[in-house]
């Protein structure tokens, strides 16, 4: 199994990443064109899955109802929430393996990352040459830089300011986190619609389920800064690119969603 996934995995984007930084002489725009590219090319298994989850969301009150109409019936409500399935094209099951294989390319890529954020650069040939392609072998006397505009890859995003005891989140991860919130909350577009509805069906499991979203609203990017707070600046750059080109992909694929309120009002105001 370990061969599997480093022939079909790990070794083929931990060479795109090396070759990258060779073509470009930069590791900072490596991560970026790396993560840039991987998720266009994961564009057909995104967007799909994207659009199901937007009409999901969009039927919640239709299965609310369901529920309702069939609170003492659970095989008639299995058997209508099928039906209503099937009568608007959604195959709840079908978006399980596209996200399997987005999860176990995420893992691969982290651990690419991991591999080459080394505090030496120098050391890398050694103990990555066996694993690189031929075209990519590094030369005896390769040395790969770490710093990126100024920011070394390998060391957290932090901000340190004199007269505190601790250092605070760097910008990049501040960054990270407010898209991460923006791009979950254009995920939500009937959060508000789920509570007022949650509240009538018989049983708590809507009003949990309601409750879940909003935490997870906000559970995401204090997740990104915690993390961030620890982990190199190269895996954060990579977050925050990889965010970024999410939240674009989520637009073209259901619109402004949750944050729709937001931005009416935002351009209210500069007109």
């Amino acid at each position: 199994m370990a061969d599997l996934w480093n022939l079909l995995l790990f070794h083929p984007l931990l060479n795109a990443l090396i070759g990258l930084a060779r073509l470009t002489g930069d590791l900072g725009w490596s991560i970026i064109l790396l993560t840039i590219g991987l998720r266009l090319v994961m564009t057909p298994l995104v967007i799909p899955s994207l659009k199901a989850s937007k009409k999901m969301q969009d039927l919640a009150p239709e299965l609310a109802a369901l529920k309702i109409q069939f609170r003492d019936n659970k095989q008639g409500l299995v058997a209508a929430q099928a039906e209503l399935y099937k009568k608007h094209g959604l195959k709840p099951a079908a978006g399980c393996m596209p996200q399997i294989i987005q999860i176990l390319i995420l893992i691969a890529l982290f651990n690419a990352f991991n591999t080459v954020l080394k505090p030496n650069g120098q050391s890398l040939v050694e103990h990555m040459n066996p694993i690189l392609y031929p075209v990519i072998k590094l030369p005896s006397d390769f040395h790969l830089s770490t710093s990126f505009y100024g920011l070394e890859l390998t060391k957290p995003d932090l901000i340190h300011i004199p007269g505190l005891p601790v250092p605070l989140p760097g910008l990049f991860v501040l960054a990270s986190a407010l898209i991460q919130f923006a791009s979950s909350k254009m995920m939500m577009p009937e959060a508000k619609a789920a509570v007022k509805v949650a509240g009538t069906t018989p049983d708590d499991s809507d009003d949990v389920m309601a409750a879940t979203q909003t935490q997870m609203l906000y559970m995401f990017p204090v997740m990104t800064i915690f993390f961030g707070y620890q982990f190199q600046f190269g895996l954060v750059l990579y977050w925050l690119v990889f965010s970024a080109v999410s939240m674009v992909q989520q637009y073209f694929a259901s619109g402004w969603g949750g944050l729709t309120p937001w931005i009416t009002k935002l351009y209210g105001r500069k007109n």
